[in-house]
């Protein structure tokens, strides 16, 4: 027995959301601004090089297709051309993926607490809710990447999100679409939801649960 499965029978109290993957499907658009950020350096990359650094923060995601093209970037610099780059793209173009915006809103009805914790800085996901149209009171908490220093896989970010709203994180569950994103949830002791969005099942298999739609959420282990 996973030492998170003790605490399977207890009603979860709060609900942690990840954003990419999981409330907007932001990866095109993303990799759409990294590739031009590259492109003003003089670097050739795919969208297909930042797949494996997908839910690991911007630095991640630039730094380790950089290194990856030998390109000495300043990240901190080009994360920042890219985030402008970004916000450029994302009017009208991003949408709320299907069944996000109703588990968020069964959560508050059913009393239970919302985060969001994204491993990517403010700059991104402030925008990105404002894009779809999600307030930002849906959440009695929002984590950014800039909250904390290890990202995910390290369970910083759940435990942090926890703490904010006072609920034992054995208490919670993740909503993640990652794999690095459902190790810090399981690592931080708390459930799992995964959503098929940016990786097969079987690549999800640490979840407690792996749907594919949030459509399909098995509410009854919410309430």
């Amino acid at each position: 027995m996973r030492p998170e499965e003790e605490t399977l029978d207890e009603r979860p109290m709060a609900v942690l959301f990840d954003m990419d993957g999981v409330i907007v499907d932001s990866e095109d658009i993303l990799a759409e601004a990294a590739i031009e950020m590259f492109a003003e350096h003089g670097v050739c990359v795919e969208a297909d090089d930042f797949h494996p650094f997908r839910g690991m923060g911007e630095n991640a995601y630039l730094g380790g297709v950089a290194e990856q093209h030998s390109a000495d970037l300043d990240i901190s610099a080009a994360k920042a051309r890219t985030y402008e780059l970004y916000r450029r793209r994302v009017a009208g173009r991003l949408t709320a993926l299907p069944g996000a915006e109703e588990l968020i809103e069964f959560c508050r009805l059913n009393g239970l607490k919302t985060a969001l914790a994204s491993s990517a800085d403010a700059e991104k996901v402030l925008p990105s809710l404002d894009a779809i149209g999600v307030s930002r009171d849906r959440f009695d908490t929002i984590i950014t990447g800039e909250d904390v220093e290890r990202k995910k896989p390290y369970p910083d970010i759940y435990l942090l999100a926890a703490e904010r709203i006072g609920v034992d994180p054995r208490r919670c569950i993740v909503v993640e679409d990652a794999i690095s994103g459902v190790e810090a949830a399981i690592s931080a002791g708390a459930r799992c939801l995964a959503v098929t969005t940016s990786y097969p099942r079987e690549k999800l298999k640490r979840a407690h649960w792996v749907v594919d739609s949030l459509l399909e959420a098995p509410i009854d282990a919410f309430v």
